[in-house]
C-alpha cells in the first residue's frame, strides 16, 4: 500500500474523530453550564455558601490542615494536594445554592481522598510530574515523527509513549473524580445540606461534570490509537 495513501486515509479518520469529539465536548460543556445555571437558583438548606459547605465538610472529616480559598474564573474549582488548599471560584465560594454546595463538597472529597491516602489519587499525584513533562514535549515529538515517519520512526514512537502516559493519566482521573463525587453526595445527604429534591439536582450536576472527564479520556485514547496506527502502517 502506498504510504502517502495510508497517511491521507488515516488523516481523514483523525479529522472525523477530532470533529466528532469537539462537537461532543461542546455539547457536554453546554449541558454542564445549563445545569449549573439552573441549579444555582435552588438554595441550600440553611443558605450555606460554598465556603461554608467546604469548611463544614472538612471539619466533619477531622481535616484541619486544609484551607478554603477563592480563585478567579468560572468553574476553576480544584483541590491542590501540594498546598493543601481547596480553591473555589467566586460563584461557588459565595453562592448559597445547590450547584455551589455540590462543587464545594466535590473538591473537599478530593481533600478527604488525600487525607485517607486514596490509592487512585496517590497514583494520579505521582504521575503529575511525568505528565507535566510529557505535555511539554509530546506534540513536538509526534509532529516531528509524522514528518520523519520513513526515516526516523523512533521519534514518533517516543511521542506515542509520552501520549500514552497522558492517556493513562486521563483514565486514572476518572475513578478519582467519581469517588470524590460519591463522597460529596453522601456527606451532603447525611448532613441535611440538601433536601431529597435538591439532592437529586446535586447528583445530576456532578454527573454532568464527570462526563467532561469521560469525553477527555476517550478523546485522548482515540488520538493515541490513531498515532499508533500511523506508526504501524509505515511497515506496509
Amino acid at each position: 500500500m502506498d504510504p502517502n495513501t495510508t497517511f491521507l486515509s488515516g488523516n481523514m479518520i483523525y479529522w472525523i474523530i477530532f470533529i466528532g469529539v469537539a462537537i461532543l465536548s461542546w455539547l457536554v460543556s453546554a449541558n454542564l453550564k445549563r445545569k449549573f445555571e439552573a441549579y444555582s437558583k435552588i438554595p441550600t438548606e440553611g443558605m450555606l455558601t460554598g465556603k461554608d459547605v467546604a469548611e463544614k465538610m472538612l471539619h466533619d472529616q477531622d481535616i484541619y490542615d486544609v484551607k478554603v480559598e477563592c480563585v478567579e474564573g468560572h468553574l476553576t474549582d480544584h483541590y491542590n494536594p501540594q498546598t493543601k488548599i481547596v480553591n473555589l471560584s467566586k460563584a461557588v465560594y459565595y453562592g448559597a445554592n445547590v450547584a455551589s454546595a455540590a462543587v464545594a463538597a466535590h473538591e473537599c472529597g478530593h481533600a478527604v481522598q488525600d487525607a485517607r491516602a486514596y490509592s487512585w489519587l496517590t497514583m494520579r499525584s505521582k504521575l503529575v510530574p511525568v505528565v507535566s513533562f510529557a505535555s511539554q514535549w509530546v506534540m513536538w515529538l509526534i509532529l516531528g515523527g509524522l514528518f520523519l515517519i520513513n526515516t526516523f520512526p523512533q521519534l514518533l514512537l517516543a511521542g506515542i509513549i509520552l501520549f500514552a502516559l497522558i492517556t493513562l493519566f486521563s483514565f486514572i482521573t476518572l475513578p478519582v473524580e467519581i469517588n470524590a463525587s460519591q463522597r460529596a453526595l453522601a456527606w451532603l445527604e447525611n448532613h441535611a445540606i440538601t433536601s431529597p429534591y435538591s439532592q437529586e439536582k446535586a447528583k445530576d450536576a456532578l454527573r454532568s461534570a464527570a462526563y467532561t472527564y469521560v469525553v477527555a479520556a476517550l478523546s485522548s485514547l482515540a488520538s493515541l490509537l490513531y498515532y499508533i496506527s500511523i506508526y504501524l502502517s509505515r511497515r506496509d
